[in-house]
């Protein structure tokens, strides 16, 4: 593969701006990004492209970072692959699940922006009274699967935070003063 390397540096006027190896400015545009995209199953987003800008944003709106890429995982291959081209191309990694975390570390400036939001498997064992589910999976979208079968977690008290950050990240839920 081309290597693609991505930096960020401060413009006069404070802004940071990202460029490629080849000085075509704010687009990765490199035939391995090409080929990246013809390995995925999920959209590829660059700035300029439809969703991109909806793809970036998350719940701090004062979080206003671009990357140079932005991978919509639709699965754990997905990601995995990349993870592989990050890694491969030297490129700065953010994760996003739910997009709920303040500090705004689901985006990072330039590099690659891993979006597990559509990832949204929830698999519940009734018999072993246990569940398995995706990152991309929001509290509320857990807890309709779950009630189904009348279990219940200390997960988050709004529905709209994803489980991985909670989870991850610390958080109190509605059952957490009973249960813990």
């Amino acid at each position: 593969m081309t290597k693609l390397t991505v930096r960020t540096e401060e413009t006069a006027d404070g802004r940071v701006a990202s460029q490629d190896q080849t000085g075509r400015g704010d687009r990765a545009q490199d035939r391995g990004v090409e080929t990246f995209r013809t390995h995925l199953r999920g959209a590829l987003l660059q700035p300029g492209d439809g969703g991109y800008d909806d793809a970036r944003t998350i719940h701090n709106g004062m979080i206003d970072r671009q990357p140079a890429l932005i991978l919509r995982c639709a699965g754990v291959q997905t990601w995995l692959t990349g993870v592989r081209f990050a890694r491969e191309h030297d490129l700065l990694v953010s994760v996003r699940a739910g997009g709920h975390g303040m500090p705004g570390y689901a985006v990072c400036e330039g590099g690659l922006m891993l979006d597990l939001s559509g990832m949204k498997g929830v698999q519940v064992d009734p018999e072993q009274r246990t569940v398995r589910a995706e990152a991309g999976v929001t509290w509320s979208e857990f807890d309709h699967e779950t009630q189904a079968f009348g279990l219940a977690t200390t997960g988050g008290v709004v529905g709209s935070t994803g489980i991985a950050g909670l989870t991850l990240g610390g958080g109190h839920g509605f059952l957490m003063r009973c249960h813990g």
